[in-house]
């Protein structure tokens, strides 16, 4: 609590049983909500303060948001599970079969900083405000199903390009639309590769990169932009990440260096 108050700037009055956060009206914040803000992590750990952090900010921000702003701001957010975002089984409103991908609640434009973010909100958060978001899931997993219908049309164009976000759904979002994946699985005999290592990317052409792309890539990522540190396998219904093993890089120290220069182009300076 005195490591997020006095590094995040948010503002609290420590009280026997928890805290009480400052502004109109004033929100009392348990123990047990500090508790599960924090889930499974060391309470020593930057990742335990980053998450009450964003707990806090959002209980502030849902109580400041009127119940049809709340509506027409819900947004669906896919998180690998185990990501350090991800804030445990109660947030989860849809599985995907596979194993590796959950969907859940977010809201865009919840922080005033950061207007075009989609926040994951837990499901403690709006249990603390006494909401219930299930009448406007509907909503949100049709938001979602127009967005992948649009990056199937963008992807049709440029079937080699980069998969990037569409909307307010970001790729590891977007892999969670059954229409996105039918349209990428379609011309696949059934299945299709992609590398997701980061939230904001994904690569379905996996002979044109590196094979160990996806776990440098994975590994270098910011923990919040982190995606899936292996390929995954998409079918209509599944989304399964490949099983752990070999050694890709390896296999690309493997490569003889070439003297050839016929690669480089013609240029002022090499």
């Amino acid at each position: 609590m005195l490591a997020v108050s006095v590094l995040d700037d948010v503002d609290m009055l420590p009280t026997d049983d928890g805290m009480v956060l400052s502004g109109v009206p004033k929100l009392t914040v348990t123990f047990a909500h500090i508790a599960a803000a924090i889930g499974t992590a060391d309470p020593a750990a930057p990742i335990a303060r980053r998450r009450l952090e964003l707990w806090l900010r959002a209980r502030r921000a849902i109580a400041d948001k009127s119940l049809d702003e709340l509506a027409e701001t819900i947004r669906p957010v896919g998180l690998p599970v185990g990501h350090d975002l991800h804030p445990g089984p109660s947030w989860v409103r849809q599985p995907i079969l596979g194993g590796c991908l959950d969907l859940g609640v977010g809201f865009v434009g919840l922080f005033r900083d950061a207007p075009e973010a989609v926040v994951v909100t837990p499901q403690s958060v709006l249990d603390a405000a006494g909401i219930d978001p299930g009448p406007w899931w509907r909503g949100a997993t049709e938001y979602l199903e127009n967005m992948g219908a649009l990056a199937t049309t963008r992807w049709r164009r440029d079937p080699r390009s980069p998969v990037r976000p569409m909307g307010d759904c970001d790729v590891i979002t977007l892999l969670a639309s059954s229409l996105f994946r039918g349209a990428l699985c379609a011309d696949a005999g059934g299945m299709r590769a992609i590398a997701a290592p980061v939230r904001t990317r994904g690569w379905l052409e996996l002979s044109r990169i590196d094979p160990a792309f996806a776990q440098t890539a994975a590994a270098l990522a910011d923990d919040e932009s982190r995606g899936f540190p292996r390929p995954l396998l998409l079918t209509v219904d599944e989304v399964s990440m490949v099983s752990e093993g070999g050694r890709p890089a390896e296999i690309v120290l493997r490569d003889p260096a070439t003297d050839e220069k016929r690669w480089l182009r013609d240029v002022l300076y090499h």
